[in-house]
């Protein structure tokens, strides 16, 4: 670690260069890029050098990513702290062997898993699965964090391939997120999948009896209506639903690594199997690529030790996600719970202390809604926020051929206008042209200059197919694990959501006033006091 640490300080004292005067080289375009497979994945634009660049390969050499990597892929127990495998990859496993976990091969469930989504997705597709009132019209999933922000994301950015149900997403246990979902729906043609692979997650299970008792008004048996994506085969069995509408997962899948299985089958509802299967090979390419490809062309890879030179070496504690496609508008908040609860860490894989930084604040929207929100910021701000655009070559609407030009002109400028700046002199003369002079002309100079030399990457690819998702997903994916791994980080619990949610049940027997609350601290009673006082008077 000590010898990691010098290795990040020489990183720092070279990482102050002019991204401008580093594209004078005429090849660095074409040599600080990954392509693979129909992606282009662009990080010239960033401070970064060769020999910078050759430091950070050491450092990943040094710290067995690859190692590490096919560690992962082969069914070891890399989750160390609560010793599972880690096998998201095995899930769209279509062409590989044979992976084997505790020595017994994992592939024959998975695969005896997927047919049955197929099957029953079908069912609904074709309307062979029926509800009370006929075929579903409407599918309402259940879920919170990964079985929740996976299929979301997913059923609306492949909405052009839409041709199943409509598909609904609740998650937050506020009431108005079911209340808004089911009205206007109709109860006898709704077909609810409740996410939850313990089915006792408080959020989820509260928003489930709510759709029940709802559904138990129009239909005798509503459990008929409801499926399951859970390995508590008896608690959705005593919630009335049958185990042919359950579909398990193992252990080594977790939450926001899960929607390429069973926590998928809305998204399979919804454009069919055999363009989830897509999806599916998309990320499987990815990880062919990500296992095969030299380090220096392997784009997860570049992907992190770019990361990490933004967030570790430059000391930039955010980057901003932004796709140019409004079907990606949650794609953002994806990414954003990956990373953050993947690598929000304050403890190395030993139990010491993460002496490194752990991961950055991750967030961002669509462009160009952005433009006209934060941009602001990311162009004049004092803080230097790292960007990452993603773009598609081609939308879906060619009728609507000239938004698609404006779309990506607008994404390409912005990076070149993040790099490129204005200088003092240039606003100077964009003022003089404009009749200002004197004072007035500093001052109104002075508000039209950007500094520049802000750096991003760019992802392109052809166009946003079930396939370019998959490749999407699990290229991100690959990155968190590298980033985590060169931090010595585990990117595979989460201990850090668990003591919130031991308090809240506490909590919540203190505002029901079934238990006392002078153990609290003086803020908290007058929060609770505050909230049983409006209470009480409604």
């Amino acid at each position: 670690m000590k010898q990691g640490t010098r290795m990040w300080d020489v990183l720092k004292d070279s990482a102050r260069r002019s991204i401008v005067d580093l594209m004078q080289d005429a090849d660095r375009a074409d040599a600080f890029s990954v392509e693979a497979d129909g992606l282009l994945f662009d990080y010239s634009k960033t401070t970064m050098d060769a020999a910078a660049r050759d430091a950070l390969l050491q450092i990943a050499r040094r710290k067995a990513v690859e190692a590490r990597r096919d560690a992962m892929m082969s069914g070891q127990k890399i989750n160390e702290t609560e010793a599972r495998a880690v096998l998201h990859t095995a899930l769209r496993n279509l062409s590989g062997g044979a992976i084997e976990v505790d020595g017994a091969d994992v592939m024959p469930d998975v695969r005896a898993t997927l047919a049955r989504m197929e099957m029953f997705a079908n069912d609904v597709r074709s309307g062979a699965f029926q509800g009370h009132g006929g075929a579903s019209a409407d599918v309402s999933n259940i879920g919170i964090g990964g079985s929740h922000l996976g299929p979301e994301m997913g059923t609306l950015a492949l909405a052009p391939y839409h041709d199943g149900p409509r598909c609904h997403f609740v998650s937050n246990v506020d009431g108005a997120d079911i209340a808004d979902t089911l009205k206007g729906l109709d109860p006898t043609r709704t077909l609810v999948i409740v996410a939850s692979k313990t089915f006792t997650t408080i959020e989820t299970i509260t928003n489930a009896e709510t759709a029940r008792a709802w559904m138990a008004k129009a239909v005798t048996h509503p459990g008929d209506q409801f499926a399951a994506l859970s390995t508590a085969e008896d608690k959705t069995a005593a919630f009335g639903i049958s185990p042919d509408r359950v579909f398990g997962f193992e252990a080594w899948v977790g939450g926001r690594y899960s929607m390429w299985g069973p926590i998928g089958l809305s998204l399979m509802i919804a454009i069919g199997p055999e363009r989830f299967t897509a999806f599916l090979r998309g990320g499987e390419a990815m990880d062919v690529h990500f296992r095969s490809a030299p380090l220096l062309n392997n784009m997860p890879m570049m992907r992190a030790l770019t990361g990490l030179w933004h967030s570790h070496v430059c000391g930039f504690g955010t980057r901003a996600v932004l796709p140019y496609d409004q079907r990606l508008s949650r794609l953002a908040a994806y990414f954003q719970q990956l990373e953050m609860e993947s690598n929000g860490k304050g403890v190395t894989m030993d139990g010491t202390p993460v002496t490194e930084g752990s991961g950055p604040i991750v967030w961002g929207e669509p462009g160009t809604n952005g433009q006209h929100a934060f941009y602001q910021l990311i162009h004049q701000g004092t803080r230097v926020i790292p960007c990452e655009f993603m773009v598609a070559a081609r939308g879906h609407e060619p009728d609507l051929a000239h938004h698609h030009a404006l779309l990506v002109a607008n994404c390409l400028a912005q990076s070149e206008a993040l790099m490129r700046g204005r200088s003092l002199q240039e606003a100077r003369a964009l003022m003089e042209d404009a009749g200002f002079e004197g004072p007035e002309l500093d001052r109104q100079a002075a508000h039209r200059v950007f500094t520049g030399n802000r750096p991003s990457t760019t992802l392109l690819y052809d166009q946003l197919t079930p396939y370019v998702l998959g490749q999407i997903v699990a290229l991100y994916e690959h990155r968190v694990f590298v980033e985590g791994v060169i931090l010595g980080i585990n990117s595979f619990d989460q201990w850090g959501v668990e003591l919130g949610k031991v308090l809240a049940k506490d909590m919540e027997r203190i505002l029901s006033k079934d238990a006392p609350m002078e153990d609290k601290d003086p803020s908290t009673r007058q929060l609770v006091t505050f909230v049983q006082r409006n209470t009480s008077e409604t």
